[in-house]
C-alpha cells in the first residue's frame, strides 16, 4: 500500500473500507475495499477527516486484513458454522445449529499472544441457537507478514479451535423424590420445572415417578429407568443431610459411579453427578433446582445434553463465577453467574 494525499488519489483503488459515523443516525463503511477514489468522493471523504488515504500496492510477503480475517477465521471453524462477509477487517462466525459451543482457550490464548493478531469468542461450553454470534477474526494493521499468519496456522494445528455439537440425548427420567409428593400430601412441582429445562435442549421426558424416600425403592426406580434405555436419570430432591434425605445414597446404590457431590455453585451446591459404566448420566438436583432462576443444572445441562461427560475438575473451576448475584431482573445467561 502507499499512502496519498486525499486530493491527488482520484482513480486510485482504496485498499480498505473507510467507516464514517454520524451520531445517533449512521456507523458503516461509506467506501469498500476496491473503491476507485472518484473527484466527487473528495469532499465527502475530507468530511470523514480523512486528509490521507492508503491506496492499493501490493507488495509481496505481506497480507490485506481482509484476506488475513478469511485465513484466521478457518482456524476456527466447524461444519457448523457460517462464515460471513468481511466488513472493516472484520469477519465473524455464526451458528448454524442449536447446540454447545467450546473453544480449545488453551491454543486461543497462544494466537492472541501473537503481536498484530486477534481472535474474539464467546465463553464456550455454553448453550447457542442458530444464528448466534460465536467469534470475530480480525489483525491490527491493514496488512500483516505472512510469516505471522503462518505462525498462528502452526499453533491452530489441524484441528479447529472451536466446535459446535449437537444436542444428543434425546429422553430422560424424572425421579421426584419426597414422601410428601409420594402420599400426595403437596404438588409436586419439581418435576414439571426441570421438564421444561429439558425441553428447551430437545429432552423429552419419557418416564416419571414418586418413590417417596425409601433408599431401595429410589434406587430401585433409577436402575429401571436405566433398563428402559433413557438417556439421562434425574433424581429431584433429598439432597440435603436431613435424616429422611437418601437420594445420594440411592444413586450410590444403584452401582452409578459419582464423580462429585457437592458443587461450588450458589445456588446448587448440593448437585451430585455420577454416570453409569454405559455412559448414562445420572444427576441428584437439589432443592434450589425447583424455584431459583439459574442453579448448577443450568451450568451442567448443556454439557450433558451434547453427550460430553462433566468431569470433577470441570465441576471445581465453576467456583469462580459459580455465585449467582440474585439480580432483582435475572439475564442469565446474559449475566457472568458460570462464566
Amino acid at each position: 500500500m502507499k499512502l496519498m494525499r486525499t486530493q491527488d488519489a482520484v482513480g486510485h483503488v482504496l485498499c480498505h473500507d473507510m467507516t464514517q459515523i454520524i451520531p445517533g443516525q449512521y456507523k458503516d463503511a461509506r467506501f469498500r475495499k476496491g473503491h476507485v477514489v472518484r473527484e466527487e468522493d473528495i469532499p465527502v471523504l475530507l468530511s470523514m477527516g480523512k486528509e490521507n488515504l492508503y491506496v492499493w500496492e501490493l507488495v509481496p510477503g505481506m497480507v490485506h486484513e481482509n484476506d488475513a480475517a478469511h485465513r484466521l477465521c478457518a482456524l476456527c471453524e466447524d461444519e457448523h458454522m457460517v462464515r460471513g462477509q468481511v466488513k472493516e477487517g472484520k469477519l465473524e462466525l455464526t451458528a448454524a445449529i442449536d447446540g454447545l459451543f467450546r473453544v480449545d482457550a488453551g491454543r486461543l490464548n497462544r494466537i492472541n499472544l501473537l503481536e498484530d493478531i486477534m481472535i474474539a469468542t464467546r465463553h464456550g461450553n455454553t448453550a447457542v441457537h442458530r444464528g448466534d454470534k460465536l467469534c470475530g477474526t480480525r489483525v491490527i494493521p491493514l496488512v500483516i507478514g505472512e510469516e505471522k499468519l503462518r505462525q498462528a496456522e502452526e499453533i491452530a494445528g489441524d484441528r479447529p479451535l472451536l466446535e459446535l455439537l449437537p444436542w444428543k440425548l434425546k429422553t430422560a427420567a424424572i425421579i421426584a423424590t419426597g414422601s410428601e409428593v409420594a402420599k400426595g400430601l403437596i404438588q409436586d412441582a419439581f418435576t414439571p420445572a426441570v421438564e421444561r429445562k429439558l425441553a428447551s435442549f430437545g429432552i423429552e421426558t419419557t418416564r416419571r415417578s414418586t418413590p417417596g424416600d425409601d433408599l431401595d425403592t429410589i434406587s430401585r426406580e433409577i436402575l429401571e429407568a436405566r433398563a428402559a434405555g433413557v438417556d439421562l436419570i434425574l433424581c429431584t430432591g433429598g439432597m440435603s443431610v436431613d435424616p429422611d434425605d437418601r437420594t445420594p445414597g440411592a444413586i450410590k446404590a444403584s452401582g452409578a459411579a459419582v464423580v462429585t457431590y457437592g458443587a461450588p455453585v450458589l445456588p446448587g451446591a448440593m448437585f451430585l453427578l455420577g454416570y453409569f459404566e454405559d455412559g448414562t448420566p445420572v444427576l441428584g438436583l437439589p432443592g434450589c433446582v425447583m424455584y431459583a432462576r439459574s442453579t448448577i443444572f443450568d451450568l451442567v445441562l448443556p454439557r450433558i445434553a451434547a453427550g460430553i461427560p462433566v468431569t470433577r475438575e470441570e465441576i471445581a473451576a465453576m467456583g469462580e463465577g459459580g455465585l449467582c448475584l440474585g439480580c432483582e431482573v435475572c439475564t442469565y445467561p446474559n449475566c457472568g453467574f458460570g462464566k
